[in-house]
């Protein structure tokens, strides 16, 4: 809900009064809005008291995070506080001619931005769960190690403290564990910039006809992770992933590690919406032990 206080908050900051608030549609968490300003500036807004304190701010550092690659386009965040982000509006088009082309590669762009370690400066959420972002000294340099330990062993003590756990869980789990140095061997890259949830519904289309990526999870891993989600709902078109592997082409044996990577986000689903995806979970694993 838009109250006095935000709006005053805002005022404040854009040094201009609101004139107009109009709802829109595309949030399942928080409540979304396209508002004006008498200076004629118009801003996107998503308003939500009843997520944890810092979970706009952590958004907001994974969306300027993601600017600094300059490749794929991303909304200017404007404002950030505890309970709401604005950023600018981005008037949403048709996909243009070769979209996903163009998409995958400047996705591949993006994954040639890197930093010298893995993990990222602050944990950070995925969907409304807790990501585990600052690595361990041992993982900062050893991606098998960083994986397993933040992202698959993190989920599977969540779902332990949920009650999701079983027997058939727990051993799959330990059997990967003893088996992830194979699976993810002859892989190794340097830590790529991660959009770290990108699905169909975490894009949108600008009025030039080409992508926006909004909602990132982000931290700097292997490009593979990333990948590997936008394939979990549906996937994208074949356009996408074969312009991007033009572009940066991928290491023999992709596609075997990539439900090692769908993992993480099934687990995280798991533990957000329930016993539902349990049995993927184990397909996934069943599918390496």
């Amino acid at each position: 809900m838009l109250t006095a206080e935000i709006t005053r908050k805002i005022e404040e900051k854009v040094q201009s009064k609101l004139i107009s608030t109009q709802t829109v549609s595309g949030g399942c968490i928080s409540d979304a809005y396209k508002i004006k300003a008498d200076s004629g500036a118009q801003y996107f807004l998503k308003i939500n008291s009843g997520l944890p304190t810092d979970m706009f701010l952590k958004e907001s550092n994974g969306l300027k995070e993601l600017r600094k690659a300059n490749t794929i386009r991303i909304p200017e965040v404007i404002f950030a506080e505890s309970d709401f982000l604005m950023t600018e509006l981005i008037t949403p088009g048709s996909r243009a001619k070769n979209f996903f082309e163009n998409f995958g590669r400047k996705f591949a762009k993006l994954h040639k931005y890197s930093s010298g370690e893995f993990g990222f400066y602050e944990d950070n959420y995925i969907g409304s769960n807790e990501q585990k972002n600052i690595p361990g000294e041992r993982e900062k340099n050893n991606w098998i190690e960083f994986y397993f330990n933040e992202r698959i062993l993190y989920q599977y003590k969540l779902a332990e403290k949920l009650k999701y756990t079983t027997s058939e869980l727990t051993e799959g789990i330990n059997k990967l564990e003893n088996k992830i140095e194979d699976i993810l061997s002859g892989s190794e890259e340097k830590p790529s910039l991660l959009h770290g949830d990108l699905w169909s519904g975490n894009f949108i289309v600008d009025e030039k006809g080409t992508a926006c990526l909004i909602d990132p999870a982000v931290y700097y891993g292997h490009r593979e992770a990333d990948l590997a989600m936008t394939k979990l709902f549906g996937g994208f078109s074949s356009e996408f992933y074969h312009s991007y592997n033009d572009a940066f082409p991928l290491k023999d044996g992709f596609e075997y590690r990539e439900n090692i990577y769908k993992l993480y986000h099934v687990l995280n689903h798991l533990n957000l919406f329930g016993g539902g995806y349990y049995s993927q979970a184990i397909s996934l694993i069943r599918s390496y032990v």
